[in-house]
């Protein structure tokens, strides 16, 4: 059994609360980061392969840390969290390697579907 372990990636310390006990509600566990360098920090020392990563983050964008962290482990499986789409960053993001996206304000039934999702597609490969 895979251990169900998650990163979330947000500036917005409340983001990264909000998901974080909501996702440990169902079994998960969390680790958050409020920036790219902190994510990349984390998943040095961590193998974490479902994450949830905001879109406008400083310094590096989402999707420029989503490249980054598929580079380094390519069976990551990312969602990006925006609070726009425009159809240019949604192309963009598939790109980049993200498996879904979601629109703040977040539905957390859509993230507790994401993330069982990703552990299924995980179990599956560690099968094969």
């Amino acid at each position: 059994m895979v251990e169900k372990q998650i990163l979330v990636v947000d500036d917005e310390e409340s983001i990264c609360l909000l998901l974080k006990s909501a996702l440990m509600t169902k079994g998960y566990s969390v680790l958050t980061a409020e920036t790219p360098e902190k994510a990349l920090d984390i998943l040095d020392k961590n193998t974490i392969l479902v994450m949830f990563i905001d879109l406008n983050l400083p310094g590096m964008t989402g999707v420029e840390l989503c490249r980054e962290i598929i580079k380094r482990n390519p069976l990551v499986i990312a969602y990006a969290i925006t609070g726009y789409a425009s159809h240019f960053e949604l192309a963009e993001c598939k790109g980049a390697g993200f498996e879904d996206y979601f629109k703040k304000p977040v539905r957390l039934v859509d993230v507790f579907n994401a993330a069982e999702r990703a552990f299924e597609k995980i179990e599956r490969w560690k099968k094969n």
